[in-house]
């Protein structure tokens, strides 16, 4: 029974990650980014003056709801465990390669499939490239690459990055004079903030039931097979994605000309690479940290953390790919990121000997 609830749960998780993922472009987000969470954090950022890229400034409603949704379930469900102190700073720096790797890609794994169910074949080499991270990590792994076991938290830390998207969303509502917005570009894309903010709220209190994860998918995949859900969760999702994009008229496949997209490969590889790589390290992807912290995690709270100084950093100093290709400091940032995680993955397999 418990089975079988897990298995639906997960499968409801995909369907509408995929096709509110789609409609939200429809609704104004960029297209192809209807969710995407790495360009979330960079916009949010930016809103709060992190950097001054005056086209990457909107504090994005979905992202506080990820955290607020997870949140709330957490505590309707009796799940909110404020847990923390397995190396928390490591994780901070990998929060940051991790939103420098989907920079480079433009795009975490959830837009990696939006960009594909759209018929954007450039995301084939990303998809390769996760898929390549995924199973390093899980080398790792299998020799010993793990971090300290966490501890139960006796206070509330596991609050505090709840309790900091919280204030996020009254500065949202208040619009203070130091929020920043842009005036055009990415950032003056945006879905109705009511319509943005109940769906990010929504997909967060699933996802926090669900446990649904692009990456933890493809890593339990290899590990057993076709006997986990999480499979059908992702393949749910791809199938929802795909239909609504046909059905929204926004399939349209080709490499040339598809936005936020570039066409140096084997940087798109391994961007998706290290991404695959560091959530295998951490246990999940860019959204599921979101989902994470908003249970109590404070080591995913560090992670998201990482996140926002990354996404402040992409921007700052131009790591960030764009149409036109990937700069020199984004294939710096990538390369430095591969030894950095290899070097530290041999370091903790000598302590967990």
């Amino acid at each position: 029974m418990l089975r079988n609830r897990e298995f639906w749960l997960v499968v409801a998780s995909g369907l509408l990650l995929g096709v509110l993922g789609v409609l939200l472009s429809v609704w104004g987000n960029p297209e192809n980014s209807g969710i995407c969470v790495s360009c979330f954090i960079e916009n949010s950022a930016g809103a709060l003056g992190l950097h001054d890229n005056q086209r990457m400034q909107y504090l994005r409603p979905e992202l506080l709801g990820f955290v607020l949704g997870a949140l709330v379930s957490a505590f309707v469900f009796r799940d909110f465990r404020s847990r923390g102190g397995s190396a928390p700073l490591s994780r901070l720096f990998l929060g940051m390669f991790m939103i420098f790797g989907c920079a480079v890609f433009i795009g975490c794994p959830i837009k990696l499939m939006l960009r594909l169910t759209a018929g954007d074949l450039t995301a084939v080499a990303g998809v390769i490239g996760l898929l390549a991270g995924v199973w390093v990590g899980l080398k790792g792994l299998a020799h010993g690459v793990e971090f300290l076991p966490q501890s139960r938290g006796k206070a509330n830390g596991g609050l505090l990055i709840p309790g900091l998207f919280i204030l996020l969303l009254l500065f949202f509502l208040a619009r203070p004079a130091f929020l920043l917005f842009s005036a055009q570009g990415g950032g003056a894309q945006f879905a109705p903030w009511p319509m943005a903010l109940a769906v990010g709220t929504g997909l967060g209190a699933l996802a926090q039931r669900s446990r649904f994860c692009i990456t933890g998918s493809i890593r339990n995949f290899m590990l057993m097979g076709l006997r986990v859900p999480a499979l059908w969760g992702l393949l749910a999702f791809v199938i929802a994605a795909l239909l609504a994009n046909l059905a929204t008229g926004r399939f349209h496949p080709g490499l040339y000309g598809q936005p936020g997209a570039h066409l140096e490969y084997v940087w798109s590889f391994l961007g998706m690479g290290l991404v695959g790589w560091i959530s295998v390290l951490i246990g999940g992807c860019p959204f599921r940290q979101l989902i994470k912290a908003g249970e109590g995690d404070a080591d995913a709270g560090l992670v998201v953390i990482g996140m926002f100084i990354g996404g402040a950093l992409t921007q700052s100093w131009g790591i960030a790919a764009t149409a036109s290709g990937v700069p020199l400091y984004g294939k710096i940032s990538i390369l430095l990121g591969l030894a950095l995680v290899a070097g530290g993955s041999l370091l903790f397999r000598q302590r967990s000997a």
